[in-house]
Protein backbone atom coordinates (compact mmCIF):
# COMPACT_ATOMS: atom_id res chain seq x y z
CA UNK A 1 0.00 0.00 0.00
CA UNK A 2 1.39 3.18 -1.23
CA UNK A 3 -1.79 5.70 -0.17
CA UNK A 4 -5.03 5.78 -0.66
CA UNK A 5 -8.18 7.94 0.39
CA UNK A 6 -11.14 8.28 2.35
CA UNK A 7 -13.88 10.92 1.79
CA UNK A 8 -15.27 12.23 5.05
CA UNK A 9 -18.10 15.24 5.27
CA UNK A 10 -15.61 17.61 5.95
CA UNK A 11 -12.55 16.99 3.66
CA UNK A 12 -10.33 14.41 1.97
CA UNK A 13 -7.89 12.13 3.90
CA UNK A 14 -5.11 10.63 3.05
CA UNK A 15 -4.83 6.61 4.31
CA UNK A 16 -0.84 4.97 4.45
CA UNK A 17 1.42 2.58 5.57
CA UNK A 18 2.89 4.35 8.61
CA UNK A 19 6.44 4.93 8.41
CA UNK A 20 9.39 5.04 11.06
CA UNK A 21 8.96 8.96 11.34
CA UNK A 22 5.46 8.46 12.17
CA UNK A 23 5.81 6.44 15.56
CA UNK A 24 5.76 9.17 17.82
CA UNK A 25 2.53 11.07 16.48
CA UNK A 26 0.97 7.41 16.42
CA UNK A 27 1.83 6.65 19.50
CA UNK A 28 0.61 10.27 21.11
CA UNK A 29 -3.02 9.29 19.55
CA UNK A 30 -3.23 5.61 20.98
CA UNK A 31 -1.79 7.54 24.25
CA UNK A 32 -4.57 10.09 24.00
CA UNK A 33 -7.10 7.72 24.93
CA UNK A 34 -8.73 7.92 28.34
CA UNK A 35 -8.69 4.35 29.14
CA UNK A 36 -5.41 3.63 27.98
CA UNK A 37 -3.34 6.60 28.96
CA UNK A 38 -1.90 5.40 32.43
CA UNK A 39 -0.17 2.19 29.93
CA UNK A 40 1.68 4.95 28.32
CA UNK A 41 5.18 6.70 29.01
CA UNK A 42 7.01 9.30 26.94
CA UNK A 43 10.34 9.02 27.89
CA UNK A 44 13.44 7.65 25.92
CA UNK A 45 13.53 3.87 27.04
CA UNK A 46 9.95 3.50 26.57
CA UNK A 47 9.63 5.63 23.38
CA UNK A 48 12.63 3.51 21.91
CA UNK A 49 10.33 0.26 22.41
CA UNK A 50 7.55 1.34 20.99
CA UNK A 51 9.88 2.17 17.96
CA UNK A 52 11.64 -1.29 18.17
CA UNK A 53 7.80 -2.44 17.60
CA UNK A 54 6.98 -0.38 14.75
CA UNK A 55 10.32 -2.20 12.88
CA UNK A 56 8.76 -5.52 13.39
CA UNK A 57 5.12 -4.80 12.57
CA UNK A 58 6.82 -3.19 9.36
CA UNK A 59 8.51 -5.93 8.52
CA UNK A 60 6.20 -8.17 8.83
CA UNK A 61 4.00 -8.90 5.37
CA UNK A 62 1.20 -9.77 7.65
CA UNK A 63 0.63 -6.36 9.05
CA UNK A 64 -0.54 -2.81 7.79
CA UNK A 65 -0.50 0.02 10.29
CA UNK A 66 -1.85 2.50 8.91
CA UNK A 67 -1.33 6.75 9.16
CA UNK A 68 -4.39 8.82 8.52
CA UNK A 69 -3.10 12.50 7.54
CA UNK A 70 -5.61 15.53 7.13
CA UNK A 71 -5.32 17.98 4.10
CA UNK A 72 -2.58 19.88 6.01
CA UNK A 73 -0.27 16.90 6.39
CA UNK A 74 -1.13 15.71 10.33
CA UNK A 75 -1.01 12.51 11.72
CA UNK A 76 -5.12 12.53 12.95
CA UNK A 77 -5.85 8.86 12.43
CA UNK A 78 -4.03 4.73 12.98
CA UNK A 79 -5.09 1.65 12.76
CA UNK A 80 -3.54 -1.50 12.67
CA UNK A 81 -4.98 -4.56 10.27
CA UNK A 82 -3.81 -8.04 10.65
CA UNK A 83 -4.03 -11.10 8.60
CA UNK A 84 -4.65 -14.08 10.19
CA UNK A 85 -4.19 -17.48 8.42
CA UNK A 86 -6.30 -20.23 10.36
CA UNK A 87 -7.63 -23.78 9.69
CA UNK A 88 -11.41 -22.58 11.28
CA UNK A 89 -14.01 -21.58 9.08
CA UNK A 90 -12.65 -24.43 6.08
CA UNK A 91 -9.12 -22.62 6.01
CA UNK A 92 -10.40 -19.07 5.98
CA UNK A 93 -7.89 -15.91 6.42
CA UNK A 94 -9.25 -13.27 9.01
CA UNK A 95 -8.29 -9.44 9.76
CA UNK A 96 -7.77 -8.25 12.68
CA UNK A 97 -8.65 -4.62 13.51
CA UNK A 98 -7.07 -3.08 16.49
CA UNK A 99 -5.98 0.18 17.85
CA UNK A 100 -8.06 2.66 15.66
CA UNK A 101 -8.14 5.72 16.78
CA UNK A 102 -8.83 9.01 15.42
CA UNK A 103 -7.50 12.63 16.87
CA UNK A 104 -10.13 13.81 19.60
CA UNK A 105 -10.66 17.12 18.00
CA UNK A 106 -11.93 15.01 14.69
CA UNK A 107 -14.26 12.39 16.73
CA UNK A 108 -17.71 12.32 14.97
CA UNK A 109 -16.82 14.10 11.88
CA UNK A 110 -16.69 10.65 9.87
CA UNK A 111 -12.80 10.01 9.24
CA UNK A 112 -13.20 6.38 11.61
CA UNK A 113 -15.93 5.26 9.58
CA UNK A 114 -14.27 6.01 6.51
CA UNK A 115 -11.30 4.39 7.78
CA UNK A 116 -13.70 1.38 8.81
CA UNK A 117 -15.40 0.79 5.50
CA UNK A 118 -11.66 0.94 3.92
CA UNK A 119 -10.43 -1.40 6.08
CA UNK A 120 -13.32 -4.35 5.30
CA UNK A 121 -12.65 -3.40 1.89
CA UNK A 122 -9.28 -3.88 1.81
CA UNK A 123 -9.62 -7.03 3.66
CA UNK A 124 -11.69 -8.24 1.33
CA UNK A 125 -9.55 -7.55 -1.60
CA UNK A 126 -6.80 -9.13 0.37
CA UNK A 127 -8.52 -12.73 0.65
CA UNK A 128 -9.98 -12.59 4.03
CA UNK A 129 -13.50 -13.74 4.83
CA UNK A 130 -14.07 -12.77 8.46
CA UNK A 131 -13.19 -9.65 9.55
CA UNK A 132 -12.87 -9.03 13.76
CA UNK A 133 -12.22 -6.16 15.93
CA UNK A 134 -12.01 -5.99 19.72
CA UNK A 135 -13.29 -3.42 21.62
CA UNK A 136 -13.30 -2.98 25.88
CA UNK A 137 -15.67 -3.76 27.49
CA UNK A 138 -16.29 -0.02 28.80
CA UNK A 139 -16.54 1.45 25.34
CA UNK A 140 -20.31 1.41 24.43
CA UNK A 141 -19.89 3.91 22.58
CA UNK A 142 -17.35 2.20 20.19
CA UNK A 143 -19.77 -0.96 20.18
CA UNK A 144 -22.44 1.37 19.12
CA UNK A 145 -19.94 2.89 16.23
CA UNK A 146 -19.27 -0.69 15.24
CA UNK A 147 -23.04 -2.06 14.79
CA UNK A 148 -23.43 1.10 12.94
CA UNK A 149 -20.88 -0.05 10.63
CA UNK A 150 -22.33 -3.88 10.33
CA UNK A 151 -20.08 -5.72 12.85
CA UNK A 152 -21.61 -7.88 15.76
CA UNK A 153 -21.21 -8.74 19.24
CA UNK A 154 -20.33 -12.05 19.03
CA UNK A 155 -17.82 -13.16 21.50
CA UNK A 156 -16.46 -12.81 25.00
CA UNK A 157 -13.24 -12.15 24.93
CA UNK A 158 -10.55 -13.45 27.24
CA UNK A 159 -7.17 -12.02 28.18
CA UNK A 160 -4.26 -13.24 30.70
CA UNK A 161 -1.22 -10.50 30.57
CA UNK A 162 1.80 -12.16 31.02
Amino acid sequence: MSFTTIQAPDAVYTLRRARRDDVDALVALIAADALRAAEFAFDDETLAGYRRAFEVIDEDPAQLLVAVEDPGGAIVGTMQLTFIPGLSRGGATRMQIEAVRVADALRGAGIGSAMIRWAVEHGREHGARLVQLTSDARRDDAHRFYERLGFEASHVGFKQYL
